[in-house]
């Protein structure tokens, strides 16, 4: 289904190229220092349509034996192509090769069935918002 789509393994594309698809993907811009982020990665991975940045997956790690997925996106143009779920699967590999022993991903509810299909399964997990509106509300209820 995802013909014509390459994945590459650690890209690092241009700042300005992951930023338009930080945009298309979320609807906000990309904040951060995307190379800084990749140096502290295990691996991330790029699929490119046309030369193109087209979808991401970041894997992170703690040096040890724990992974997490963060930011998996794919350009809303070509969505349910299954770009999404080669560039998770990559990322397993490249988790399983390193010897990484638990990889985790959060995700909000309508995902499930996607992580689910890629291997995933439903786990407890405790969550602390420290920033923003939900840490707001977080210290609200709190007291």
């Amino acid at each position: 289904m995802s013909a014509g789509i390459e994945i590459r393994k650690d890209p690092h594309p241009a700042p300005t190229e992951f930023s338009e698809l930080w945009q298309a993907a979320w609807g906000t811009p990309f904040e951060g220092d995307a190379p800084a982020v990749w140096r502290r990665s295990l691996a991330h991975f790029g699929a490119y349509a046309d030369g193109r940045l087209a979808g991401y997956v970041n894997l992170a790690w703690d040096g040890g034996k724990h992974a997490f997925l963060l930011d998996t996106m794919v350009h809303p143009r070509l969505r349910r192509r299954g770009i999404a779920t080669r560039l998770v699967l990559a990322a397993v590999d490249a988790a399983r090769q390193q010897g990484v022993h638990w990889l985790h991903v959060d995700y909000e509810p309508q995902l499930q069935g996607f992580y689910e299909g890629c291997g995933f399964r439903p786990t407890l997990a405790g969550l602390i918002p420290l920033a923003g509106e939900a840490a707001s509300r977080a210290r609200a209820s709190s007291q």
